[in-house]
């Protein structure tokens, strides 16, 4: 495995590079979790605080206050996470920020006054609770959730870019001619953020579920899970099955676009047609070990076609292919967990429409549990796909990764007081989390909000009856 890294080493390579790359995985892998709660779970607040009003369903309007309370806590953590990240892109990457800033500018712009607004109406949310008329209350949901839309949209338009520089020409080695909105939205932002937001979608969903599922495993069965299990499954189903497709349009001109990467993802070490796909294998001492291969249907998964080739390693040089074992097995774990989360909420629907309660079945509550965790694995080895599939390119095909990093020794420290710093952070995530999960149950039903004022005994407002109207 570390001749694998052959390609992304010289002795050229400035100090900051390795420290500047791991920083940049851990800030990244660790916030786009809670990122996907600000893209996902305001749309399920809402359907739940929606059936509440529309139905009198205390039960459904109980769920959403809860979530909202969760959801408060994911964003407060999220906040401090993506204020590093901010920092990071400066601080990393001086050579990006100080040759393509200008380029970049406006998504970043437009991100930070997203959070701005979706901090905001969360705020106005959460203490609207009994303060506010139903209707008009549940409303201010709706710019919380196309605020935290917006925002990852943004994000995800800067990662498009690296992916498919656009909105500038270089003359005489200076950067001119810069549109910001032609790099915003670039050739493939619409189909990267649709991957992205339906991930997010699987993501929360899945793991909602997945805690409900737990508590079914420990014999509460009343309403309050199976609705709690209901809710979020619905949106992550619609995401699995949607998902596969998205992921097919994204990489459909991969072979033009990108075909290093292309190449690594299938482990093809030579130009093939028809190509067979490969499931497994590494590359070691120049051959392909350990893989089954299945005639044709690389082309046509890659291609959409029989016979298309698919180019392989030796049409692209050697410092420019990508660490081609981790891309490979990255891109094979995501499409993997992908598949057999498909298959679980396919199983799931027909038994339903057969008239059979799998939730009575303890084999996939488990696999109900499991698939929240298999989720958020699944979207970080796309994401490790994506970025080590891209390498050794920050901007594809213009400026390199190792051009981009400082030379700084000293973010070794940085990079440990980073991992201090989050692992105390999801620490206190979890402690915060499992101590109002507890108080939940044992029937503590009004946890101080954030931002909501205290009666004199310390307690904050119930929901006032209108809400259950």
């Amino acid at each position: 495995m570390l001749t694998d890294l052959l390609p992304l080493a010289t002795t050229l390579e400035p100090e900051g590079l390795l420290p500047a790359r791991q920083q940049m995985a851990l800030s990244l892998g660790w916030h786009i979790v809670l990122a996907c709660f600000g893209v996902a779970f305001p749309a399920m607040i809402f359907v739940a605080h929606w059936r509440g009003i529309a139905r009198g369903d205390a039960v459904a309007l109980g769920l959403a206050q809860r979530w909202a309370k969760v959801s408060a806590v994911l964003f407060a953590i999220g906040a401090v996470s993506g204020t590093v990240l901010s920092f990071e892109m400066g601080l990393l990457w001086p050579g990006l920020m100080g040759e393509f800033g200008d380029v970049l500018g406006l998504p970043f712009a437009l991100e930070g006054l997203s959070f701005f607004v979706e901090a905001i109406f969360l705020g106005i949310y959460l203490y609207g609770w009994g303060r506010m008329p139903p209707r008009q209350h549940l409303l201010m949901v709706i710019p919380m959730a196309i605020a935290g839309v917006v925002g990852t949209f943004c994000v995800i338009s800067v990662n498009a870019w690296m992916n498919a520089p656009s909105g500038f020409r270089i003359v005489d080695g200076e950067v001119t001619d810069i549109d910001p909105w032609a790099a915003m939205f670039n050739d493939i932002v619409v189909l990267q953020f649709a991957h992205m937001w339906v991930a997010a979608y699987m993501v929360v969903g899945f793991t909602i579920a997945g805690v409900y599922a737990a508590g079914m495993l420990k014999g509460r069965r009343d309403r309050h899970h199976r609705l709690g299990f209901a809710i979020p499954f619905v949106f992550a189903s619609i995401a699995a099955i949607t998902q596969p497709a998205i992921g097919h349009l994204l990489g459909g001109d991969l072979s033009d676009r990108q075909p290093a990467k292309l190449a690594a993802f299938e482990l093809a070490l030579t130009t093939e047609a028809p190509a067979p796909l490969r499931i497994g294998g590494v590359l070691a001492d120049g051959e392909v070990h350990g893989a089954i291969e299945v005639p044709r249907l690389g082309s046509i998964i890659a291609r959409n076609s029989l016979t298309a080739p698919v180019p392989g390693l030796d049409t692209i040089q050697l410092q420019d292919q990508p660490p081609v074992n981790i891309t490979h097995w990255a891109f094979q774990t995501m499409v993997g967990i992908g598949t057999l989360l498909a298959l679980a909420v396919i199983l799931y629907w027909t038994a339903r429409w057969r008239r059979r309660d799998l939730l009575k079945r303890r084999w996939f509550l488990r696999l109900a549990v499991a698939a929240g965790p298999l989720a958020v694995l699944a979207m970080e080895a796309g994401w490790i796909a994506t970025e080590v599939g891209r390498q050794p390119w920050i901007v594809y095909g213009v400026m390199r990764t190792s051009e981009a990093a400082g030379d700084h020794s000293g973010l070794w420290w940085l990079l440990g007081i980073t991992i201090v710093v989050y692992t105390a952070m999801t620490v206190a995530a979890v402690s915060v989390l499992r101590s109002m999960a507890r108080r939940w149950r044992e029937g503590q039903h009004d946890l101080p909000s954030p931002y909501a004022p205290q009666d004199r005994d310390g307690a904050t407002d119930r929901p006032s009856g209108s809400e259950l109207s």
